[in-house]
């Protein structure tokens, strides 16, 4: 991140939008190493780029909730963020694990506005899907990709009314909020925070489009150790989304929640009924770090 301004000095003409996503291509491994039934999914754009999923089917013989779409952050490829929603399929809910265009297997390059229509193409793809149909659909966007459902939900309101509930996962309320805060991080680029940080685009940043999210239920959860999208800007993004909403603060580092097994009970209890789930509030009981062990072979003096 100590190198954002200097790109941005050098992307300026192309409104730096660009910086906003980090792909990497190929891929790693696939969910079989992780021992998940899944199959690869061709998706073609509006525009004809052709993009790479995984779909992951519930599990044999577990109730079928729902079908999730999950939309993973601006690093990597749809393995490294596998462990958004691995756990998922075993809970009765099957999934869309979407790659952006220029991230693994898909075709093209990232930049906005076009990467609005791989966003599209997903949800086109589930209204036509035989295993969708009849089943309610939830949105999980972690990261760049809770921002990027935000702004298509705003623009494509006949969306919200087809989901069940919108679940985002560390997600920044502002691009150039967070573009200033990991300026702010490093002595080299400090003095240079404010006028570098107003090169980065912010116009598609989701607190501009959260307010017009009316018709569907959403779960924030943001984590107070984040250390790449401030907590603060968290609760910005919370305070400007239109009731029904749910505030779930959690530990550990970005967009790791589902690592830890509360949260994941969290967004299944959240599922079971989004309208009346009001969270996880005694957060002081979950502990961040490991409990010191007392050694029994000592007794107080």
């Amino acid at each position: 991140m100590r190198i954002l301004g200097i790109l941005c000095l050098l992307l300026t003409l192309n409104g730096c939008s660009s910086l906003l996503f980090y792909p990497e291509p190929g891929l790693p491994f696939t969910p079989q190493k992780a021992h998940l039934e899944y199959r690869d999914v061709t998706l073609t754009t509006a525009d004809g780029v052709k993009l790479h999923a995984w779909w992951l089917p519930a599990k044999p013989g577990v109730p079928l909730k729902g079908t999730v779409l999950h939309l993973h952050g601006n690093g990597g490829n749809l393995a490294w963020h596998l462990g958004g929603s691995w756990w998922l399929p075993e809970q009765g809910y099957q999934v869309l694990l979407l790659d952006y265009r220029g991230y693994g297997l898909s075709q093209g390059k990232p930049s906005l506005p076009a990467i609005y229509q791989d966003v599209d193409a997903a949800f086109s793809w589930l209204d036509k899907a035989p295993e969708t149909q009849g089943q309610p659909l939830i949105v999980l966007g972690q990261s760049l990709g809770g921002a990027l459902a935000v702004h298509y939900l705003a623009a494509h309101p006949e969306r919200q009314t087809q989901l069940k509930a919108l679940v985002l996962d560390g997600v920044p309320a502002s691009y150039r909020d967070v573009g200033q805060f990991a300026l702010s991080t490093s002595w080299l680029t400090w003095p240079f925070q404010v006028p570098l940080s107003w090169l980065v685009p912010d116009a598609d940043s989701a607190i501009n489009a959260m307010p017009q999210l009316t018709g569907v239920p959403k779960l924030l959860f943001h984590s107070l150790d984040d250390p790449i999208v401030p907590l603060s800007n968290g609760i910005r993004l919370y305070q400007a989304a239109p009731a029904p909403r749910v505030l779930q603060l959690t530990r550990g580092g970005h967009v790791q929640t589902f690592a830890d097994k509360t949260w994941q009970t969290v967004m299944l209890r959240y599922l079971d009924d989004p309208l009346h789930f009001n969270g996880l509030r005694r957060l002081g009981e979950i502990p961040n770090y490991p409990i010191p062990k007392v050694d029994s072979s000592e007794s107080p003096q």
